[in-house]
């Protein structure tokens, strides 16, 4: 059992910094590779893949769990939206600055609550609704800098990469099922995708390391603990931590490779983490009060 001595919330919250801390680091070390994007596609997603098989036999082979690689044709159709969303967001790190794709692909809780709206009819509340109106906003200074800058593909890329993460969790969610790996074992679509383009056109990574390190470590690790933190913390809470990769990635590029946000991109992400940090305080208070009001009888 990990961390026998710790309460339960302290358990979520020391898993969920990890988690955090660990995908905050996604986008630097896929930089540092070096390599083209079908390369470090190709690379980044074997090794994950490679990872997946290792983690999944440890957990069937020392623990009582069974967890399924995908479980039932839903997780399937999810774990397609998990590999395309894959592609896109290393498509968005090759055109666009670090900065402008984190931001953008923090709006992926909007885009799941807006998705449950549409297919599952889960209304989402005013402060969802006012929260993302608010994303809306920063998004589209993000986005408009983008377009002067000639970084519109890669805001697209992101803005789709969101979409498809939020599609998926939308899945998730409708059919209550145990998707830890789905994630995890969709890279083998844009290893497969990347491996037809690379073998015609040549492969060049010229720092491999930094690309494994990724995809074999810091990706497995980082999902598992944001998959897990749940058990012990808020959804809202577990949100928090996601933040993590939109606050520090840009930090990160810039002390590695001197990359200065724009300060149209600072002030919409700053909008976008404002108002997320807003959504996830509220949704603690309101958590808070409805666990601290007694049943009536």
């Amino acid at each position: 059992m990990l961390f026998p001595t710790l309460s339960s919330h302290t358990k979520g919250l020391v898993l969920t910094t990890i988690g955090g801390l660990a995908l905050s680091l996604d986008v630097p070390l896929v930089r540092l590779g070096d390599g083209d994007v079908w390369s470090v596609t190709a690379l980044r997603s074997l090794t994950t893949v490679a990872a997946t098989f290792i983690l999944w036999f440890l957990v069937r082979r020392f623990t009582s769990s069974r967890p399924p690689l995908v479980p039932g044709w839903a997780a399937a159709f999810a774990a397609l939206l998990y590999g395309l969303s894959s592609m896109a967001f290393l498509g968005a790190v090759f055109n666009t600055t670090t900065a402008n794709v984190v931001f953008i692909v923090a709006f992926t809780p909007m885009f799941a609550a807006l998705l449950s709206w549409l297919f599952l009819g889960e209304r989402p509340g005013v402060s969802t609704l006012v929260t993302m109106a608010i994303m809306i906003v920063g998004v589209g200074l993000i986005v408009e800098n983008g377009l002067s800058a000639g970084h519109w593909l890669g805001d697209l890329l992101s803005a789709l990469t969101a979409l498809l993460i939020g599609g998926a969790i939308t899945i998730g969610r409708a059919t209550q099922r145990e998707m830890g790996f789905v994630p995890l074992i969709a890279t083998v679509i844009p290893a497969a995708i990347a491996l037809l383009m690379v073998v015609p056109a040549g492969y060049h990574v010229a720092n491999p390391f930094w690309v494994m390190l990724d995809g074999g470590i810091m990706l497995p690790l980082a999902f598992w603990c944001l998959a897990t933190g749940p058990r012990y913390l808020s959804a809202s809470e577990v949100g928090m931590f996601y933040l993590l990769e939109t606050i520090l990635a840009p930090i990160w590029v810039w002390m590695i490779f001197s990359e200065v946000p724009a300060l149209q991109s600072l002030a919409g992400g700053a909008i976008l983490i404002g108002a997320l940090v807003g959504y996830s305080l509220w949704q603690m208070r309101s958590r808070s009060r409805s666990l601290a009001t007694p049943l009536s009888h």
